[in-house]
């Protein structure tokens, strides 16, 4: 059954599931901790992290152990990184667009984006979800000077333990068909990596809420990015 078709088929119980796992699943707080730092030693690195609740750690406590300290500390023997994270719960890749237009965090040499899962739960159009990647790619480049964007997959919804069925093959269908068109999009673009997420299936790497990742897989992420960043720049 192809997505318009369940949409249609589905859509009823769909929207009852969803209402159903906003009211019952925890909202856990984004990670505490500074959002902006100088770590490490070796050659200048200028790095920006930017997206949804993912990139804002929620599922751990403590941004060491979320994407953005993994990351830095995958990175901080090899450079003296210069850190700042811009991310919030309910982030959208249009919502990103617009505060890097009214507030841009300044000059970077490489970018991460975490962005896609809640355009997908709010059935953002594929084509307009992929005209706004690319125009959040332009605008740091041109806005904020990067050479290098790390652009982070879609997860595997599909095994998230905070969807009932159906939802959860629906929206795992949906952010696999996201995830696909966005490593096409990305192999089109210059100087940018596809950081493919796809292939957590540890049931102790998602956090409490069964919907974010834990501990264990934000070190995966943070690893997996800075393996990209450091033969590239």
């Amino acid at each position: 059954m192809g997505y318009q078709l369940a949409t249609i088929t589905l859509g009823p119980l769909l929207l009852w599931q969803g209402r159903y796992v906003r009211r019952r699943t925890p909202r856990l707080p984004e990670a505490s901790g500074a959002r902006s730092g100088v770590t490490g030693t070796g050659d200048a690195l200028r790095l920006l992290i930017l997206g949804d609740s993912s990139a804002a750690g929620v599922g751990v406590d403590s941004q060491r152990d979320a994407l953005l300290g993994r990351t830095v500390a995958a990175l901080r023997h090899r450079y003296r990184v210069e850190w700042c994270l811009v991310a919030e719960t309910g982030m959208t890749t249009q919502k990103m667009l617009t505060r890097l237009g009214s507030t841009p965090p300044g000059q970077f040499d490489v970018a991460v984006t975490a962005l896609g899962v809640n355009d997908v739960t709010r059935r953002q159009p594929l084509s307009t979800w992929l005209a706004d990647q690319r125009r959040l790619w332009d605008q740091l480049r041109t806005c904020c000077g990067v050479s290098l964007i790390a652009v982070s997959g879609l997860p595997p919804m599909h095994l998230f333990p905070a969807l009932p069925q159906p939802l959860r093959w629906y929206l795992g269908m949906r952010a696999t068909q996201f995830d696909r068109a966005l490593a096409a999009a990305e192999a089109r673009q210059p100087a940018c990596q596809f950081v493919s997420f796809r292939k957590v299936h540890d049931p102790s790497a998602i956090a409490a809420d069964g919907f974010h990742p834990g501990a264990k897989a934000y070190a995966e992420w943070g690893n997996r990015v800075a393996s990209v960043i450091a033969p590239n720049y």
